[in-house]
């Protein structure tokens, strides 16, 4: 195969794409490819690595995946999602690699495909995911596949770690992200309330029904409905959820005729669902309904990598622009193990700007309960402690910040409730609320 037949089909493909060498050498490019780069590529000479990452080395050699170097390793296509240097930033790409054969089966090169994420930054860009990390990352490359499919996925993860973030990337990644985007909170709906939040109602169905009601999933019909804590669902209520995802059809509350709504379902839980399927407390059948491509978000512990950017966004979006921490401040910030995850990390950043006097933020001016933290006895100076005293001083600080309610504080914690009070009880800690 011939350097013109390889760059008449690189042209043809709408996103930028570059036809490599083994040894990492552009021999065709075409214009979106020279669009979305600063560094304008030499054929025949610039190579991949220089021109995307702005490195001289290749990115196995770089603390990256290299993507030809699993297509060697594997004679197949391989992908990968990178960090790139785009003209206007860090962007982050998913990258398809495909090899090249000759009439021989000898591999003579790879195509090699770009798409931009634009639901995600490596940036401090607002109503973007935000972040940099592997697990970061490798979650991103789930979205973007899964989001323009029809579908069903099920995000599970910690409290506070996005689903909902994650919920709307993938609405907008598919085809139907210039349709409604629909909201389906669970807690706390009766049984009542749900039918008529989601199904809508006639006037005069029941008392205080002084007009008829369009329902949510009426609202959703061409685009996306998001049913958050979805495991929070009354169980006589998920046989009629069944229904709705099966037929796509529904009735409002006192009417009868039956409608359609065409929707693409997503739903989200911190809760192991199929734990409560095996407790009876969640139907088997609607889980492999609603799991067709599960994705389980990392906890902000698991993301150390982001903290300092996510900090530098949450500033930025802001009334305390102007203020930055200190790298002894960010570093007792990435020994936190944040049981609320990026909910609580927000939490933090907004209570120490507001405490810092000065443009720069201290270690001084973190909330107290974080220097409690077990990981930050050498940063915060103190003397080692028993498990007791730590249980006791860390329980005192989470139960006066007011962050959490007690339910909540409990669940963070991994404990019941009843658990909690106990350990109150035990350390004679007071409750502020």
């Amino acid at each position: 195969m011939n350097i013109s037949i390889i760059q008449s089909m690189i042209n043809s493909i709408d996103k930028p794409a570059i036809f490599i060498s083994p040894d990492y050498v552009i021999q065709a490019v075409n214009q979106p490819y020279q669009d979305v780069y600063s560094t304008k590529v030499d054929i025949g000479v610039s190579r991949c690595h220089s021109v995307s990452h702005k490195s001289a080395v290749p990115c196995d050699q770089n603390g990256e995946s290299c993507p030809i170097q699993s297509c060697i390793q594997s004679g197949r296509s391989a992908s990968v999602v990178h960090i790139h240097q785009m003209e206007n930033g860090k962007d982050i790409c998913d990258i398809v690699m495909k090899p090249i054969k000759d009439e021989d089966g000898i591999t003579i090169g790879f195509l090699e495909i770009l798409e931009d994420l634009k639901f995600a930054s490596a940036q401090s860009q607002k109503d973007k995911m935000v972040g940099e990390s592997e697990p970061f990352l490798a979650l991103l490359k789930k979205i973007n596949r899964a989001g323009k499919s029809e579908i069903a996925v099920l995000l599970q993860g910690q409290t506070g770690t996005g689903k909902e973030l994650v919920a709307k990337a993938l609405h907008d990644v598919s085809p139907r992200k210039d349709e409604p985007f629909v909201v389906i909170e669970c807690t706390g709906l009766t049984e009542s309330l749900f039918e008529s939040e989601l199904f809508g109602h006639e006037k005069g169905s029941f008392t205080g029904a002084t007009h008829s009601k369009q329902g949510l999933i009426e609202l959703a019909n061409g685009g996306t409905v998001f049913f958050d804590e979805i495991g929070d669902v009354p169980l006589n209520m998920q046989v009629k959820l069944l229904r709705l995802l099966e037929t796509r059809t529904y009735r409002t509350v006192g009417g009868l005729k039956q409608k359609t709504s065409n929707f693409r379902f997503l739903s989200a839980s911190h809760k192991n669902l199929l734990e409560l399927v095996n407790k009876g407390e969640f139907r088997q059948d609607l889980y492999y309904r609603i799991a067709g491509f599960p994705i389980f978000l990392p906890s902000l512990s698991e993301r150390k990598g982001d903290i300092a950017l996510l900090t530098q966004y949450f500033l930025n979006h802001s009334q305390s622009q102007q203020k930055r921490f200190s790298l002894e401040a960010l570093n007792v910030l990435k020994q936190y193990t944040y049981p609320g995850n990026i909910r609580e990390l927000k939490n933090l950043v907004e209570q120490a700007a507001l405490l810092a006097d000065e443009d720069e933020i201290t270690v001084e001016d973190l909330p107290e309960h974080i220097l409690f933290n077990p990981l930050n006895e050498e940063v915060s100076g103190s003397k080692a402690k028993t498990l007791e005293q730590v249980e006791a001083d860390y329980l005192y600080k989470m139960l006066n910040t007011q962050a959490y309610t007690l339910d909540e504080l409990a669940e963070l914690l991994g404990v019941s409730t009843r658990t909690l009070y106990r350990k109150i009880e035990k350390h004679k800690l007071s409750i502020d609320y």
